[in-house]
């Protein structure tokens, strides 16, 4: 399958399954959309950057501050922990290779901000989740055999929240691998902390928005299907 229709149908499995229950549970979210907090389901098609053969989908379930998140990204070094965030802020937009401002063949972070926004929030697997654990790799998914699979219910602030909720965020990837050595190295150092190799927080993957149900689609599908998808990927 070509890895958009891929991408798609992903995105449409977890929404099914992110989605309520029964009529009245689709009527009551009818009534609270129409306040501007009811719920909001968005899908982020993730493509690659810095040619780091990277892709995957990003589903999120906003309702009022508290968003249910799934991300499933492929493709991505492996056994390496990879950052990942909602940016906001910005152009609600991923960064073309125009971007790359000092020409080193790399798009890194801070290059996209004029794109994608800042960090407004680490999608960690446990603990803060605010900007101020951007960097906090111990606490990034690992991608065993070279794939991500992140799911977790978090309290979003205001900010990212309404951006969510207009269409205007953005989910990035982080983590390379261009010289190939199966590990983040290299001399140049990182634009956000130059403690860190580029390589550990150039962008790997991004996604901007398509909300499917509420927020800034005007479709207000209220889909109540019920159907718990569990994609199930990594098992044997």
């Amino acid at each position: 399958m070509h890895k958009q229709a891929l991408r798609t149908a992903l995105g449409l499995a977890a929404v099914a399954g992110l989605t309520m229950t029964g009529a009245a549970a689709a009527n009551a979210d009818e009534t609270t959309r129409h306040e501007g907090h009811g719920r909001t389901i968005t899908v982020f098609n993730l493509d690659e950057l810095n040619d780091s053969g990277a892709h995957g989908v990003g589903v999120v379930k906003l309702e009022g501050n508290e968003a249910e998140v799934r991300v499933y990204a492929f493709g991505v070094l492996e056994d390496q922990p990879h950052a990942q965030h909602f940016h906001i802020g910005g152009a609600g937009q991923c960064p073309t290779g125009d971007d790359d401002a000092d020409g080193d063949g790399i798009i890194s972070t801070a290059e996209g901000i004029p794109a994608y926004g800042a960090v407004g929030t680490s999608l960690t697997t446990t603990g803060d989740t605010s900007p101020a654990s951007a960097l906090a790799v111990d606490r990034f998914p690992t991608a065993d055999h070279g794939m991500v699979r992140y799911d977790r219910t978090l309290t979003l602030s205001d900010d990212a929240a309404d951006e969510l909720r207009s269409g205007n965020a953005v989910l990035v990837v982080h983590g390379i691998d261009p010289n190939g050595s199966g590990s983040y190295d290299g001399d140049a150092p990182s634009s956000l902390d130059p403690s860190l190799p580029l390589e550990a927080t150039a962008p790997a993957a991004c996604g901007d928005q398509t909300v499917v149900v509420g927020g800034g689609s005007g479709l207000g599908l209220g889909l109540g299907l019920g159907i718990g998808i569990d994609l199930g990927f990594g098992r044997s």
